[in-house]
């Protein structure tokens, strides 16, 4: 054997420099910066802001501009003073906000807003696409811009962290308004709703065993109320059951079952929602007339149409009605009740979100590597990318990840 037979292969990689060598990664990704305008809101009974005080200096502090139109917090007592001392720009006129490239809002944005978007601006709001029609939607797609309904977010675990933090609020409230209009304050048959000895404690019926339903449920049961909770989903009502440890009585919802429960409740609490639509009618005018007098009904659904057939909407000026002898608050979007809170549990979580989209090359690469997001584009460069829209309203839309793809 020659001397080039005892050659090693890795002397031959030596030489010919194919030695493995460590992958090279992007150094100093460039920060990029956002521009993230907060209008006020003007749709009926908002009071909820975005973004609070300390949210906003975060940003700031982390290289990113706030611009926030004047008084936007003023119904959740954040004062113009609290904002510019952390960092924010205050804006006169909506116009001026609408001049950065990312409009943040709790609301969907009105029609006088959507004429002031255009192809550079990434929109992050609600959308509730139930109630939107196709001429709507097409209205934003001409625009050519980007859109996320947060309302459609998801997290690691496959949760919709914006609607159950919403929910949860919502369920909590309902039971602090049960004992508001039960109260002889409110001119409401004068009772507690539980907790005092020898005294039976309040009857409560929850129609719906959603988080809203849950946390009405937690509520009730730490004022010492008596629980009855319906709901068409057995996995649902089972779910429910589980997350307490004392028993709760559930049930389908048996027409019959559940016109005995409510001839005997106190309050009786409406938070089924429809996919699609309008809510299903549950509770006939016969139900209601049968109910006790000065009972309290309190629709969270009323929104989609309610789920009592005697609803109406009403406002938080003037929350409540009495037909049949029944007290009914039915009052649209409860949490603005609670706009402060509600205001920072918005605020927790698009900051994190934000401060990921900033350290990101670009809005497609945010994308790309942050599905939960992803889930809440509606509109990408001008395309509807949500199916279920698309189907509902006939309109085409395109596979976002296939867009991505693309893009990045």
């Amino acid at each position: 054997m020659n001397s080039t037979s005892t050659f090693g292969f890795s002397d031959l990689a030596k030489k010919a420099s194919l030695q493995p060598k460590e992958e090279l990664l992007e150094v100093n990704n460039p920060h990029q910066q956002l521009f993230i305008g907060v209008p006020k809101e003007t749709t009926l009974q908002e009071y909820r802001v975005p973004l609070t005080p300390s949210s906003i200096q975060l940003l700031v502090n982390n290289g990113n501009e706030v611009w926030i139109e004047t008084n936007a917090g003023e119904h959740a007592h954040f004062t113009d003073k609290e904002f510019s001392d952390a960092g924010a720009k205050i804006c006169i006129s909506k116009d001026e906000v609408f001049k950065a490239n990312i409009i943040l809002k709790v609301e969907p944005p009105t029609e006088s807003e959507i004429k002031l978007l255009n192809s550079e601006h990434l929109l992050i709001s609600a959308l509730q696409h139930a109630s939107k029609d196709e001429n709507y939607i097409r209205q934003l797609m001409q625009k050519k811009l980007n859109a996320l309904a947060y309302e459609f977010l998801e997290d690691d675990k496959g949760v919709f962290p914006i609607v159950r933090s919403m929910s949860e609020i919502a369920g909590i409230c309902t039971i602090s308004i049960a004992s508001e209009y039960l109260s002889s304050a409110k001119d409401g048959k004068g009772e507690m709703l539980g907790g005092v000895t020898g005294i039976p404690p309040t009857e409560i019926v929850i129609i719906g065993a959603g988080t809203v339903g849950e946390y009405a449920t937690r509520s009730a049961l730490g004022n010492g109320a008596s629980v009855k909770v319906f709901d068409p989903s057995l996995s649902r009502l089972r779910r429910l059951q589980n997350n307490f440890d004392t028993h709760v009585y559930t049930s389908l919802l048996h027409p019959k079952i559940l016109e005995k429960a409510l001839y005997s409740a106190d309050v009786v609490i409406g938070c089924l929602r429809s996919e699609d639509g309008r809510s299903q009618v549950i509770i006939t005018k016969e139900m209601v007339h049968n109910m006790k007098p000065k009972s309290v009904i309190i629709d969270i659904s009323v929104d989609q149409g309610g789920i009592f057939e005697t609803s109406e909407m009403t406002s938080h000026k003037n929350p409540i009605f009495i037909k049949h002898g029944v007290i009914h608050y039915c009052v649209p979007n409860i949490t603005s009740r609670a706009c402060r809170t509600a205001s920072y549990a918005l605020s927790n979580i698009f900051t994190p979100i934000l401060l990921k989209l900033s350290e990101a090359k670009d809005l497609s690469t945010f994308l790309y590597h942050h599905a939960g997001v992803r889930n809440g584009m509606y509109v990408f460069k001008g395309n509807l990318t949500n199916k279920h829209i698309g189907k509902r309203l006939n309109i085409y839309h395109k596979d976002i990840e296939l867009m991505l793809a693309t893009h990045t």
